[in-house]
């Protein structure tokens, strides 16, 4: 079985310091937390960033600024800037970080239900138009899915070539009005993949490490961090996101799965380190 591939995903747009206080807000605290993740098993840091206060933003200065220090005291890590951003930003705002040419980032591909009046827009034309503009950077993109619905949506995108191979999905399940996050849904889901397709899984709340489990038995890649789940236990809040990612190295090591370097990752996912 391939090695095991681990995001951290290290702050959200959402959680705030109030629901766990080792949430990261400054450029000094993403590098801390990202190292740690790193030290502990992650080779990909899935970015959003902050301004001191917590305010989400899509900045391209605050994500070069933060990409920078994380290079800077993580060497090689996989940076892989969101382009969700936060519920109600524009779509030329969400996108501002891939003028910085990373080497990866996100790409939603459906729009999802979030809760009350909170919502995700993700429409046809809105793919359509992100596609564009990530594959004309050279960006590679994964393919973030809350349901069937969205990974069908790709594969229909796939076969008009507006999607392109290798395709790399990133399974979220178990938001409040999304796909939940139980053993039925995540064979559901990767029973319907493409062959030669590679994914990982996001297991958000209290599905995390049990997803991350199936994932690692099934071959999958897993997504870990503050952004999805902040507790390490019930009613015990994770210590960093580093803490997240020993959980799942814990995990792999149970079923002899070997952890992925980042070199071993880029590998895996085909990517081409950025510049």
């Amino acid at each position: 079985m391939n090695k095991l591939v681990i995001t951290a995903a290290i702050c959200g747009a959402e959680v705030t310091k109030k629901d766990n206080p080792y949430v990261p807000y400054t450029i000094e605290e993403l590098a801390i937390e990202a190292y740690n993740a790193k030290r502990a098993g992650a080779s990909i840091i899935h970015l959003h960033v902050r301004e001191d206060d917590g305010t989400p933003t899509q900045s391209k200065d605050r994500f070069k600024d933060a990409i920078r220090a994380i290079k800077a005291k993580c060497g090689d890590i996989i940076i892989q800037p969101s382009t969700g951003g936060a519920v109600g930003m524009s779509n030329d705002e969400r996108l501002a970080p891939i003028v910085l040419n990373p080497e990866m980032c996100t790409l939603d591909c459906g729009t999802v239900n979030f809760g009350g009046d909170a919502f995700f827009k993700n429409t046809e034309n809105d793919i359509i138009y992100f596609s564009q503009k990530i594959y004309e950077r050279g960006i590679f993109p994964e393919l973030e899915c809350f349901g069937k619905m969205h990974l069908d949506h790709v594969l229909k995108l796939h076969t008009e070539k507006i999607i392109k191979a290798p395709l790399h999905f990133s399974f979220v399940l178990g938001t409040r009005a999304g796909q939940s996050g139980t053993a039925r849904d995540f064979h559901f889901l990767v029973d319907s993949l493409p062959e030669n397709a590679t994914y990982t899984i996001t297991g958000i709340g209290k599905y995390e490490l049990s997803l991350a489990e199936l994932a690692i038995i099934n071959g999958g890649h897993v997504r870990v961090g503050l952004e999805d789940n902040i507790y390490i236990k019930k009613g015990q809040l994770a210590n960093g996101n580093a803490a997240l990612v020993k959980a799942v190295v814990d995990i792999a090591k149970k079923h002899n799965r070997a952890i992925a370097s980042v070199k071993e990752a880029r590998q895996l996912l085909n990517l081409k380190e950025a510049s």
